[in-house]
């Protein structure tokens, strides 16, 4: 059962009776980098969608893309949100776009955690090299225009979270303390 989700290093039980944490935010918002760090704080598998999709299908998010679109990256996605709704205790982060798709967010919430990592567009833009990092949706002429127009489409999906922490100001480290002390506190 642990070797379902192979990218991710199982550090403690998949128990169901524990909710999810679920990161979201826009690409460069540090879901990955934070998620690994969060895991490791509280004790739980971290499990990243992009390289988990990008292990089963055997090519880049890029690739994918490219061939099936983004409805058929985003119904990827939807059948990997599926299979976490059988498991709890893990953090996750999905890709910026999963918040989009209500029935797979409705999958996992209630009862998992939902937590916003704010990002200004511009910063998220740098923090991905300027050029869209490679995202198939920043793939375009002028990335900071698609990464403001996906900001504004998803924004109130994004701050529909349980929490919200801005990251820009902070490291990796003290956003993931931040995160864990609220989580704690609950």
């Amino acid at each position: 059962m642990t070797d379902i989700f192979r990218t991710s290093q199982t550090v403690s039980a998949l128990d169901p009776s524990k909710p999810h944490i679920l990161l979201v935010g826009l690409p460069g918002a540090g879901k990955s980098t934070v998620g690994a760090l969060l895991a490791q704080k509280l004790n739980r598998t971290f499990l990243d969608f992009d390289a988990e999709i990008e292990r089963r299908e055997g090519m880049p998010i890029a690739q994918i893309f490219g061939e099936r679109g983004e409805a058929g990256f985003r119904e990827l996605e939807r059948k990997l949100t599926e299979e976490l709704k059988e498991f709890g205790n893990m953090v996750l982060a999905p890709g910026g776009g999963w918040v989009s798709d209500q029935e797979a967010v409705a999958l996992l919430r209630p009862p998992a955690v939902m937590v916003y990592l704010r990002v200004r567009p511009e910063a998220a833009l740098k923090r991905l090299g300027g050029a869209g990092g490679g995202r198939p949706l920043l793939n375009r002429p002028d990335p900071l225009a698609e990464l403001n127009k996906l900001f504004e489409a998803r924004r109130a999906l994004y701050q529909a979270a349980d929490h919200e922490f801005g990251t820009e100001l902070y490291t990796a480290q003290q956003i993931t303390d931040q995160i864990a002390t609220k989580i704690s506190a609950r």
